[in-house]
């Protein structure tokens, strides 16, 4: 599915939700989710080219594989955080969804601390004492 795929599908879904949100708000919710879930699992196949290449380009560089490992999982978070986030928001739950990003922020955070830590401690070693 190409950019004009994406733009066409989501011009008719908001079009469809515009009618229905007046008639029936809980098909609208409803609708915005299936449409989040086809974009969502057609653009996993986009996003797997791209682990390859960076999975490729870590092989190459010799880097350590925990580190990419972990950026992947932040990424995750971070897309997944994001995704449910606004799923929430278009069912009207802005509560749920700051909530959402909230525990997402916090995960990122606890899954970079061993990142910090090793960045940390390889200036300390660098640094004359």
């Amino acid at each position: 599915m190409e950019i004009a795929q994406v733009v066409g599908l989501a011009l008719v879904t908001t079009i469809l939700l515009l009618i229905l949100r007046q008639e029936k708000p809980v098909l609208a919710v409803i609708l915005s989710i299936v449409f989040s879930i086809i974009i969502f699992t057609v653009m996993m196949g986009k996003m797997a080219s791209i682990l390859n290449v960076m999975r490729e380009l870590t092989r190459r560089a010799e880097v350590n594989y925990f580190f990419f490992a972990t950026i992947l999982k932040i990424l995750g978070v971070a897309y997944l955080g994001e995704f449910a986030a606004a799923i929430c928001q278009d069912a009207g739950e802005q509560a749920v969804a700051k909530k959402v990003e909230f525990a997402s922020k916090i995960i990122i955070a606890v899954l970079a601390l061993p990142i910090m830590i090793a960045i940390l401690e390889s200036l300390m070693q660098l640094m004359p004492g």
